[in-house]
């Protein structure tokens, strides 16, 4: 019994960090393309940047933490361990390096949208292929209208100009965001507590490492006539949808279902839009309305739909423990 009510409070606490990490992260790319236009920094070196700030405010984090957290996760063996944390912080380096060089290239619009529009088929496809997982007439639903949602808010997008190697940078993007979410849900479908924080700290590490020398070739340090504008955005960067965002992210993701959370993350165009409308001038056209709604539309189903499951999963246990 207390097992089956710490499950369905995990999976319910678990919608509500993807849905903030969603959020959140619609707001990197804002970030990104007011640091393109205000300095000449490139994307792998603001990729580099978001790597170490996240690092640095994580690694306090950690320092600061209940050591009782630390223990949760003991009986993990090194060699999952081990592939999890270079699992995560490749796909993390790839899929938000190839995103910020999308947006670079074709703009925050199609870069977003594309990246998140071939995330879900990536996703559900990989965890058919890997775990067998199956979305039902409900997922299939949700996933279309979610993929609707994000047609309508790129053909609203008229003023947005389609670059091929945007295209091309979106998708390796998402096949980066794929991967982890599939290596997330896989390793907690297996069985054991993953420490999610811990997880976090180690990828941005990798990235921090693995991007030093692309981030030098590219210049490290920006040229800009507004470096207090350029630090601000590096550190809100680093913080809301770095290193906030991806603790929730990886915490959530190893709970709900893979095809669950890859929809639940389009959230992150909707935050983008709003951004662009409030912020940046944009105009709201009804295509933007529309495609949100549609998208907030998909959100909401598959999360009734996964607190429905678990409720069910529950039932039966609870009929199996009597």
């Amino acid at each position: 019994m207390s097992n089956s009510s710490e499950s369905a409070l995990s999976v319910g606490r678990s919608l509500l960090y993807l849905i903030v990490a969603g959020v959140a992260w619609g707001t990197a790319g804002a970030a990104a393309s007011l640091i393109f236009r205000i300095s000449d920094m490139g994307p792998l070196a603001l990729s580099f940047w978001r790597c170490v700030g996240g690092l640095a405010l994580l690694l306090g984090a950690l320092a600061l933490r209940p050591r009782r957290a630390v223990a949760r996760t003991a009986g993990e063996s090194r060699r999952r361990r081990t592939a999890r944390i270079l699992g995560t912080g490749i796909g993390l380096t790839v899929f938000q390096s190839a995103y910020f060089a999308a947006v670079q290239a074709t703009g925050l619009a199609v870069g977003t949208v594309v990246t998140l529009g071939a995330g879900p088929v990536l996703i559900a496809v990989g965890a058919r292929l890997t775990m067998g997982e199956r979305l039902g007439r409900g997922g299939v639903a949700a996933v279309t209208g979610a993929l609707a949602g994000l047609v309508v808010l790129v053909l609203g997008g008229g003023a947005a100009e389609v670059r091929p190697l945007g295209v091309v940078l979106a998708v390796v993007s998402a096949a980066g965001y794929a991967a982890i979410t599939l290596l997330t849900r896989r390793l907690g479908r297996d069985g054991g507590r993953t420490d999610a924080l811990s997880t976090t700290t180690w990828a941005f590490a990798i990235g921090a490492v693995g991007l030093l020398p692309a981030a030098l070739a590219e210049g490290i340090v920006p040229a800009t006539e507004e470096p207090v504008s350029v630090l601000l955005l590096l550190v809100y960067v680093a913080a809301v949808p770095t290193a906030l965002a991806y603790a929730l992210y990886f915490a959530g993701a190893a709970v709900v279902r893979a095809a669950t959370v890859s929809v639940i993350m389009l959230l992150e165009p909707v935050s983008a839009a709003v951004i662009a409308v409030s912020l940046l001038g944009e105009r709201l056209t009804t295509a933007i309305v529309l495609g949100t709604l549609l998208l907030l539309a998909a959100v909401t189903g598959l999360a009734f739909a996964e607190a429905r499951a678990a409720a069910a999963v529950r039932r039966q246990e609870e009929v199996v423990a009597v």
